[in-house]
């Protein structure tokens, strides 16, 4: 079979995460053990007890939806018909490290030093995220630039056409969601996030980022992986090194990625992660292939056995 493999990034973590799969698959039970190396806590105690306002701080929704992203797709013993992957934001250093160009260690590390930038940017720099949804992009793009005229703001991820989402200074976010409702969007949801991601209340965190990518050992993957940020797959080391630091204040072109994928001729994507976040995505790409979810043993198991029984 030919797969295709997606993880999911940020606002996909919800309290006891990862905690089946460590207790039902001694392989994952083993990450979250390198991972409390590496971060020098217990992460699958902070996944299992939260409380929920824990979990979603950057700097410990990062590692935690990581490590379990990361721990569902090795436990789900699929990988080895993997020939394309991509994540959402930083969903990605999933799909690098499976294509190793990344080991776990080093992914982890950056990550975590991802979340830490990140976290700081926002506390010097408060700022907030709204998905506007069922309006056309153009309308999207034309209610941001009016919004404008109350600070920061700018289009963070293209999720689908129908599903745009803004980050920036908080009273510009409101301002350009109170104009996308005037311009005929269906809703404007506010996301439950602690900074502006992928906008340039940001460009402290990549700054202060930017220097343990430029150290990090990578590898050319060993199999397609589609980066996000340019919807194109990584072409060499160099490639990788520039997109990762750029991703921390870049859109995240994600529909864009999703027609990537779909145009590789897969029999199957999986998405790996605590809650389906992408594979409701593709229920709208024609031609999409059929997209499986697993985010616990259970999930795991209906994915092998999906793909077992599959005459492909």
């Amino acid at each position: 079979m030919r797969l295709g493999v997606i993880f999911p990034g940020q606002g996909s973590q919800v309290v006891g995460m990862g905690v089946d799969v460590a207790a039902t698959s001694a392989t994952a039970a083993d990450i979250f053990k390198r991972a409390q190396r590496v971060l020098g806590y217990d992460l699958l105690a902070v996944c299992r007890d939260g409380p929920e306002e824990t979990l979603r701080e950057t700097r410990f929704s990062q590692p935690a939806i990581y490590v379990t992203n990361y721990a569902l797709a090795v436990a789900s013993e699929c990988l080895e018909a993997c020939v394309v992957s991509a994540g959402h934001s930083f969903g990605e250093y999933c799909s690098l490290t499976i294509a190793d160009a990344l080991d776990f260690e080093q992914a982890l590390g950056l990550v975590n030093e991802r979340a830490l930038a990140m976290q700081e940017a926002a506390e010097r720099a408060p700022g907030g995220m709204s998905a506007i949804l069922g309006l056309d992009p153009q309308l999207v793009v034309q209610a941001v630039e009016s919004a404008r005229s109350h600070g920061r703001v700018q289009l963070a991820n293209f999720n689908a056409p129908g599903q745009i989402v803004v980050s920036g200074d908080i009273g510009a976010v409101q301002r350009a969601g109170e104009l996308a409702m005037e311009l005929g969007a269906k809703r404007v949801v506010p996301l439950s996030v602690s900074g502006a991601w992928h906008s340039e209340l940001m460009e402290p965190a990549r700054l202060q980022f930017a220097p343990f990518v430029e150290r990090a050992e990578i590898r050319p993957a060993r199999f397609a992986v589609i980066s996000n940020v340019d919807a194109q797959p990584y072409a060499d080391v160099e490639h990788i090194r520039r997109n990762l630091i750029a991703s921390v204040t870049a859109e995240v072109l994600w529909h864009k990625t999703a027609l990537r994928l779909v145009d590789a001729g897969l029999d199957a994507i999986l998405e790996f992660g605590a809650s389906p976040v992408l594979a409701p995505l593709f229920r709208r790409i024609a031609g999409a292939p059929k997209v499986l979810h697993a985010g616990n043993p259970d999930g795991l198991a209906r994915v092998r056995a999906t793909l077992t029984a599959s005459p492909a």
